[in-house]
């Protein structure tokens, strides 16, 4: 075996490998985050208990110490809510999470902008989860990463070996971020102004490889959601008009679109 088939090995399973502890941290966040536009932020588990910081675990400590110590507080089935998680299964984002940086690994190989995908990737992760359960990407994950993706690309964009273009990254965010934003005062009903502020965010990320990239990701994440929207109307599960989350097929299909870019660049 040749050393860059190691050196390739190697990347791909450390990709992994931080993918699956990153997305192992996320259930917390999702749960937090899953929420009614209407709603603050979650801060109690279902049982009232508070839960504190962003990152971590999918059940409630209170809960389960209750459930250990039987103290007369604990209703019937306080067990079953102790062990019970509050947030979607680590294990599915760890595994959802590793997958999807392995990909860009093998994708990007050891260019420079490998660093700033793998950072993102569970933020794309983190919202598709949060969209799915309540149709809402909430700002404070879409409007970081809309700065993050031409900020981040910017310091790539002085190292050796990379292989996009910074100025096509920027005109990306502006060019996706307006066709959503035209798309959005078109037909309101038909789409979320947290689409448009994840638009410009993967943007920059298809921008980076240049103009056909950025094209075939946004394609990609129309075709992706009109397949599973037709799916829902011949299965009779939903109406024409049903609304259904848009944010998981726009990431789909940036990423989609990022792959095929980075291993053509």
């Amino acid at each position: 075996m040749s050393a860059a088939g190691v050196s390739t090995e190697a990347l791909v399973l450390a990709a992994a490998l931080w993918g699956a502890v990153a997305g192992a941290l996320l259930p917390r966040a999702a749960y937090r985050f899953a929420v009614p536009a209407v709603e603050p932020w979650r801060e109690r588990c279902g049982r009232g208990h508070p839960i504190r910081g962003w990152l971590g675990r999918t059940r409630c400590g209170r809960c389960a110490q209750e459930a250990v110590r039987g103290q007369g507080a604990v209703r019937a089935g306080a067990q079953e809510a102790a062990q019970a998680p509050y947030a979607p299964s680590a294990a599915l984002l760890a595994v959802v999470t590793a997958l999807v940086c392995a990909a860009l690994a093998v994708a990007t190989g050891t260019r420079p902008e490998l660093g700033v995908w793998l950072l993102l990737a569970p933020v794309w992760v983190l919202l598709a989860a949060v969209d799915v359960r309540v149709r809402r990407l909430p700002d404070p994950l879409t409007l970081p990463l809309a700065a993050a993706g031409p900020g981040l690309l910017a310091l790539v964009a002085l190292l050796p070996e990379h292989a996009g273009d910074w100025l096509t990254a920027l005109y990306g965010t502006l060019a996706l971020g307006g066709g959503y934003l035209a798309l959005f005062l078109i037909n309101p009903s038909g789409m979320g102004f947290g689409d448009v502020k994840l638009a410009l965010g993967m943007g920059a990320v298809l921008g980076w490889y240049g103009w056909p990239t950025l094209l075939l990701g946004t394609f990609a994440g129309f075709l992706f959601g009109a397949l599973y929207g037709g799916a829902l109307v011949v299965a009779r599960r939903a109406g024409r008009k049903t609304a259904v989350p848009f944010g998981p097929f726009l990431i789909a299909g940036a990423f989609t679109g990022l792959l095929i870019g980075a291993y053509a660049a």
